[in-house]
């Protein structure tokens, strides 16, 4: 049973500013129109991209183009704020981020100017969005993985590039709360997928992914799919309501002040059993062809929410069938909206 968790609808007034770095993208879009739909009239949405290529832009809120790389853009990006929710990084899915540890890394820059503008701003509450990469990958060569709990991130040995990153920016969290007394918040987050999110261009991640490329067989007559690796890698997928319900309670529990929680399913998959589900959905049957050069990433990797229940009585919950059937049907309108010339900003960023 979920506890009656504080969320910001609870503590804070609707005139209150809350700021949004990566509204451009898939999961900080979302976390806006959260924001939007509970009546918070003072939403700053910050991303680097042009609107024209945000996934999401929600009517009344006070959209911004920074790249908060930047000092001078963080701190504009903060004034007057009371919370601020940094989901801004260059991310993807394991093709991105095996193939551009650099980009990756460099959003540590981000989180380090946005940590110290908030805090001269006086931001009462600052979230910050890791990884599940940032733990241990010696714990991850397995597909019949024990789920990750929050301490196996430590000794660390995070993915190179982009968990490293991940684990480094926690640390500058945590330590402006122990030095400084920000208030600061930290989910890792496990594989979260949904409409809005990358389907096609490079940064897509596996549940859209195979989702496009059944729908691409489909429509081409030629039945085959390619898969990276042998399929058999295991991953638990979060769909994106959760993440972002998720996102609200553990920012506004003071239970969870600068310790870092796992925000996943625990509903552990195969590759192989997440193609069949697509192909079930869609009701196909195509021919594999495994492409063992591929990036794969980890064996295998689940989350343990024992802490997340401990403490909140709550944790991501939607089946993976459901919430694949949602992303199926979102991603079929968007592949044939492309198909007719409409704009889909969510699949052309390369």
């Amino acid at each position: 049973m979920t506890l009656n968790n504080p969320t910001a609808a609870s503590m804070r007034n609707k005139d209150d500013l809350i700021v949004i770095a990566g509204a451009g993208g898939f999961i900080a879009g979302a976390l806006t129109q959260h924001f939007a739909d509970q009546g918070f009239t003072k939403i700053r949405a910050i991303d680097k991209k042009p609107l024209y290529k945000w996934y999401q832009w929600v009517p009344g809120v006070e959209s911004l183009c920074l790249d908060l790389e930047y000092r001078d853009n963080c701190h504009r990006a903060v004034e007057g704020a009371v919370e601020v929710y940094n989901l801004a990084a260059d991310m993807g899915g394991m093709g991105f981020i095996e193939n551009f540890r650099v980009e990756c890394l460099r959003s540590i820059l981000i989180n380090t100017h946005l940590l110290q503008a908030s805090y001269e701003a006086g931001v009462d509450r600052y979230f910050f969005s890791s990884s599940a990469c940032a733990y241990n990958i010696d714990l991850q060569q397995d597909p019949n993985v024990r789920a990750l709990k929050e301490s196996d991130a430590y000794p660390a040995n995070a993915e190179r590039g982009y968990g490293w990153e991940k684990l480094m920016s926690e640390i500058f969290c945590q330590e402006y709360w122990a030095e400084r007394k920000m208030k600061t918040f930290i989910a890792r987050f496990h594989n979260v997928y949904g409409p809005y999110g990358s389907w096609d261009g490079g940064r897509e991640k596996a549940p859209a992914a195979l989702t496009r490329k059944v729908i691409e067989a489909q429509e081409s007559g030629v039945m085959e799919i390619d898969i990276w690796g042998d399929g058999a890698q295991t991953r638990s997928f979060m769909f994106i309501d959760d993440c972002v319900k998720g996102i609200d309670m553990i920012s506004h529990c003071d239970e969870l002040i600068a310790t870092p929680i796992n925000l996943g399913s625990s509903e552990l998959i195969s590759i192989n059993d997440l193609v069949s589900m697509v192909e079930d959905i869609a009701g196909v049957q195509l021919e594999r062809e495994y492409k063992l050069d591929a990036p794969m990433g980890v064996a295998g990797r689940n989350s343990d929410n024992t802490f997340i229940q401990q403490v909140l009585g709550w944790e991501p919950d939607l089946p993976l069938r459901e919430g694949m059937e949602q992303t199926y049907n979102w991603i079929q309108q968007q592949y044939a909206d492309r198909a007719a010339g409409l704009p889909t900003p969510a699949a052309d960023e390369k």
